[in-house]
């Protein structure tokens, strides 16, 4: 059974069980800034175990994309990847029991019609309740046991390290798990949502009833289900990365080599961070991406197969592409921001390298802040210092070196934070900078111009047109979105005719303040990486004629009582602002 195959009958299950299929959100949490990347399928569902309904019902069925940054060192091995899909199925407000919930999944991996898994290669686990606050999931243990009339022969109970999940992030719904393993390799966890943990670590019941929330790693999963696989590069949907790397390296042996695993997992997850718009940059989200698409560079080197970069990627996109179609729609952007930094990086490496070579020769060891000066200045990364100062025979005292390199990042970023207000929407109204009354006047137009240009280009280029930053002054604003290609005249002319028709409108703009959650459940568009407070203020302006929604987003504020106090809008130049994202510079009259 292969990789696609698996991922649809997975759907098919749970849609056959009255669920919703709906597609993975982005690998950067559109709302929740607690955590850099998804890393669950259950993230962007978090808001309805805590009684916000869900706009899509209360049982839902995904295919997830998740990236973790905690198995970086590790990848190469037999298991470990960053970016891997997360099959999923959930329920909110005690919709679905616990028992269902188990019984569904005994039948996928096991019934004839779906998985066809052997009972006996079945294990399965439930919570002994030893953390305070909690009990032993008895409910669960008695559903198990029912399954022994039917071939399950090994049931566990185990402790919370093993069987107690959540939450994602510092604070959200969690509760007892059961899951399932086959051969020993735990394949599918099943957790009932019972509880919601504070951010000091205080438990409380999860309001409107148990949620179910269940996450199945697919790659491992097709490694249970492949005799033959033995590794996660064994399975087709990265065996084919690996033949792409071995048609440039055929010397290699592609069954074990470390290098072409690296290659392998980094530019796939480098693929599609790239598609969700992420860019390398030496911050956050960026940073990771540059970390992997320049480890994988040293390596296609090590292995002298550099030129067959763009056709691994070019390789991926397609393969992919047929269940993620935006891989396809950025296929050049995502192509043209790899070799960029893949160029870039090669023009620096030569001198850093060099720059190291002196390093070592003349210390015993290299501190982590010398190491960040190297990887600020010239790219290379953490780990490839570690590995010359080893091989050089240096000392490292590992845990050491990473914090002081740790350090010496963070206080870069503080430096790099500055004005980053200003750069997205820091108008210098909710600063409280010294504004003089005709300004603020002026800036607060810019600003409800800035909302409705931005519900334009949605409405014209489609919803998944996102802010990627804004500025605004008395004199002009500007607006940056994601989108991969040159706004039409006829585009352009279409969006600003829309905006002056809806300031012609004179549509009231609505204030409310309310929380977070709520705000998002409603469809209130929000700066994907801006960190909103809890409650937040909500701007809405309506059609007068049938109350529907023109503009709904989540903002600081101010903005004009209704849009006929704007003034005439004007698109005065579009252009590109970097790979993927486009800028528009308009003023008011």
């Amino acid at each position: 059974m292969d990789y696609p195959d698996v991922r649809k009958k997975f759907i098919e299950f749970f849609v056959a069980q009255q669920h919703q299929l709906v597609p993975s959100a982005p690998l950067i949490p559109e709302h929740d800034a607690s955590v850099l990347f998804t890393t669950a399928g259950m993230q962007q569902f978090k808001p309805y175990y805590t009684g916000v309904p869900s706009p899509y019902g209360d049982r839902v069925v995904s295919v997830q994309k998740c990236f973790r940054t905690s198995d970086i060192d590790e990848v190469g091995d037999a298991t470990h990847l960053t970016f891997f899909e997360m099959l999923g199925n959930f329920a909110f407000n005690g919709q679905v029991s616990k028992q269902q919930a188990i019984l569904w999944g005994w039948e996928f991996l096991t019934s004839p019609a779906w998985l066809n898994v052997a009972p006996d290669r079945i294990m399965a686990s439930y919570y002994n309740g030893n953390r305070s606050g909690t009990f032993s999931d008895d409910e669960a243990k008695t559903v198990l046991q029912s399954l022994t009339d039917v071939g399950l022969t090994q049931i566990v109970a185990q402790p919370d390290t093993d069987n107690f999940w959540g939450p994602t992030g510092s604070e959200g719904p969690c509760g007892p798990t059961v899951e399932f393993y086959i051969d020993g390799v735990e394949v599918w966890n099943i957790v009932f949502n019972q509880f919601y943990c504070e951010s000091n670590g205080a438990l409380r019941p999860a309001a409107g009833g148990i949620g179910i929330d269940t996450g199945m790693g697919l790659e491992r999963l097709i490694v249970a289900l492949t005799p033959e696989a033995y590794t996660v590069y064994d399975i087709d949907a990265l065996q084919f990365i690996v033949d792409k790397i071995h048609d440039h390296t055929p010397e290699i042996d592609i069954g074990s080599d470390r290098s072409v695993r690296i290659i392998a997992d980094h530019l796939r997850a480098s693929v599609f961070l790239l598609a969700d718009h992420i860019q390398p940059s030496n911050k956050e989200q960026g940073y990771l991406l540059r970390r992997l698409l320049r480890r994988a560079i040293l390596h296609l080197d090590k292995l002298e197969a550099l030129a067959g970069f763009a056709e691994i990627i070019t390789a991926i996109t397609s393969w992919y592409g047929e269940f993620y179609p935006e891989l396809i729609r950025e296929e050049r952007n995502i192509l043209q921001l790899a070799e960029l930094e893949r160029d870039k990086f090669l023009k620096t490496i030569t001198q850093g390298r060099h720059e190291l070579d002196k390093l070592i020769a003349g210390a015993g060891t290299i501190a982590g802040t010398a190491a960040f000066d190297l990887y600020a200045t010239f790219g290379i990364p953490i780990d490839v210092i570690k590995e010359e100062m080893l091989k050089a025979g240096k000392q490292l005292d590992e845990k050491q070196f990473e914090a002081d390199f740790e350090t010496a990042f963070k206080q870069h970023q503080d430096v790099s934070r500055t004005g980053v207000e200003q750069k997205f929407g820091g108008h210098g109204l909710s600063s409280g900078a010294a504004v003089s009354a005709d300004d603020k006047q002026i800036i607060t137009r810019y600003h409800t111009a800035t909302h409705l240009l931005h519900a334009a280009l949605r409405q014209f280029l489609g919803i998944d047109v996102k802010q990627a930053g804004s500025d605004l002054n008395t004199e002009r604003l500007r607006f940056d979105f994601t989108f991969s290609r040159p706004l039409t005249d006829t585009e352009k002319q279409q969006i600003g005719e829309w905006v002056n028709n809806k300031i012609a409108e004179q549509l009231p703009v609505h204030q409310e303040t309310k929380p977070l959650a709520e705000a998002l459940a409603e469809g209130a568009v929000a700066f994907f990486r801006e960190k909103y407070p809890d409650p937040v203020n909500v701007y809405t302006i309506y059609n007068k004629d049938d109350n529907e929604v023109v503009s709904k987003e989540l903002c600081g504020g101010p903005h004009v009582g209704n849009t006929g106090e704007i003034g005439k809008f004007k698109i005065i130049k579009e252009q590109s602002s970097s790979a993927g994202i486009r800028r528009i510079r308009a003023v008011i009259e």
